[in-house]
């Protein structure tokens, strides 16, 4: 039963999320809902698949371990010293402000839950995905530009505090409420790892640099025969990793997620770096990461929803989890001085809830620290805010005469006035990386705005290139477009044929 088990969840998912991706959503949302439907909801009483088997749940620990490392790869310990003061603090805000919020909120409608379990929820219900992050930045041609990378890095401001302050919590108990020696032990704990695993990447780094580990990595490709055994040292300082947070009684949450700062362009050299992170993606999002979806949905019930107070409590964490983060993201860059529309785009596109924040919750569901309608709650706060986030951003440009022509110019595929739909270029879809991108199809969210500019004619509107209002309503003048946008290439001159 279990290789039928995983046929069916992995044929059902890649097919979901793939008809996710032709409906103008991100493809996890199609892999959800894929479980979902199987799962104990609709059909997983009359075919068996209620709850996840012991095998199941030995891959979805993989996964869940893969997940986390990809997304560390992605944060790296440079672009971290390099983001500007408005990305940190935004990503500082869009995290304290919503779980605060969230937390009071959850202590009032769901008054069952103790702490930290209250500020646990919280957390992964404050998250901003990164990962979908990226994709609503291709699809809106905003990456490599100003609002790109301020959003871009405020996301994985996001993630960081995120993950670390989990490690703290998780340690704690119910029994550490008050115990001060407790929570210091635990800030210690995790601040004893960060710092061990960013002196090993600094020392990596400082190697390279003074070329005294490329001597060493040629004499043990020399040495070492076995075939793809790079790559199983890999896994194993993967794996070593989280048995180090471990070892501390941190989840290990940590360890995968913080192991990804070893593989940098600066620590293993640009070619290797693009080679492991195209193994870790294709494997990842390939394979884990549709499998975990359908594995998230399985462990979703809404019949547990059921009940009055269950569902009142999913509608009003739903409307503060909405609300806190757009709220938050919109007035941040209206005081940092974007434009109304930019700001509303802002707004909306930090409320977007992604993989990770799954990931966290299914631990907590699998160390019985939440129970399955609050994980229901969760995820299905997740989908929602996913689904509304590229719709919200839209809208809110296609409001302004201006940026209803920016968006047009930066995006070619939702242009309108193009020759044909087949010439269109297919929105991007997330594979691990900001700045990659593959051909999918994408046509509800085009023909919408094909509806609405022969209603109202052509507009559009400046700004998702940092043109700042002052603060008493006056326009500031442009930057030049090398500022805002991405440099044509020249193409390179062909040689003299002799």
């Amino acid at each position: 039963m279990f290789i039928v088990d995983l046929f069916v969840l992995l044929a059902c998912a890649v097919v979901a999320g793939e008809i996710a991706v032709h409906l103008g959503q991100v493809a996890m949302v199609g892999q959800l809902l894929a479980g979902l439907i199987i799962g104990p909801t609709l059909l997983g009483p009359y075919i068996g698949l209620s709850t996840l088997t012991p095998e199941l749940s030995t891959i979805q620990f993989l996964a869940t371990v893969f997940i986390l490392f990809m997304a560390g790869i992605e944060v790296t310990p440079q672009r971290v010293m390099n983001m500007g003061p408005l990305s940190f603090w935004l990503g500082v805000a869009i995290f304290l402000i919503p779980m605060t919020i969230g937390t009071f909120a959850i202590t009032f409608v769901l008054p069952s839950i103790g702490y930290p379990e209250n500020v646990l929820v919280a957390l992964t219900l404050a998250m901003t995905a990164l990962p979908v992050m990226g994709i609503m930045l291709s699809e809106f041609g905003l990456l490599r530009t100003k609002l790109g990378d301020l959003l871009l890095n405020a996301a994985v401001v996001n993630e960081l505090l995120a993950v670390a302050l989990f490690a703290i919590l998780l340690r704690l108990g119910p029994a550490a409420v008050g115990d001060l020696y407790s929570v210091g032990l635990a800030i210690v704990s995790v601040g004893g790892f960060l710092l061990v695993m960013f002196g090993l990447q600094w020392l990596l780094k400082y190697l390279r640099d003074k070329h005294m580990w490329d001597p060493f990595s040629e004499r043990f490709t020399a040495f070492w025969k076995s075939k793809q055994g790079g790559f199983a040292l890999l896994m194993i300082i993967l794996f070593g990793s989280t048995l180090f947070s471990q070892f501390l009684g941190l989840t290990y949450v940590l360890g995968a997620f913080f192991a990804g700062l070893f593989v940098t362009k600066e620590t293993v050299g640009r070619d290797a770096y693009e080679s492991i992170r195209y193994i870790f993606e294709v494997m990842t999002w390939g394979f884990f990461v549709p499998l975990f979806m359908a594995f998230a949905g399985i462990q979703m019930n809404l019949r547990l929803l059921t009940t009055t107070g269950l569902a009142v409590a999913l509608i009003i964490l739903l409307i503060v989890a909405f609300f806190s983060k757009y709220a938050t993201g919109a007035a941040i860059a209206l005081w940092a001085g974007w434009k109304r529309s930019d700001a509303n785009a802002v707004g909306y596109m930090v409320g977007s809830r992604g993989v990770v924040a799954l990931a966290l919750a299914s631990i907590l569901l699998q160390d019985n620290r939440i129970a399955p309608d609050i994980f229901t709650i969760i995820a299905s706060v997740g989908v929602i805010t996913t689904i509304i986030a590229p719709i919200g951003a839209l809208t809110g440009w296609l409001s302004d005469t201006e940026s209803r022509k920016d968006l047009l110019k930066r995006a070619p595929s939702l242009d309108v006035h193009q020759p044909s739909v087949s010439q269109l270029r297919m929105p991007v879809q997330w594979t691990g990386t900001v700045f990659a991108s593959d051909r999918t199809g994408s046509f509800k969210l085009r023909e919408w705005l094909m509806d609405r500019t022969q209603e109202e004619g052509p507009r559009g509107a400046a700004s998702l290139n940092g043109v700042r209002s002052g603060r008493g309503g006056a326009v500031a003048k442009a930057p030049p477009k090398n500022e805002c946008e991405p440099s044509p290439t020249t193409p390179a001159k062909k040689p003299p044929i002799t």
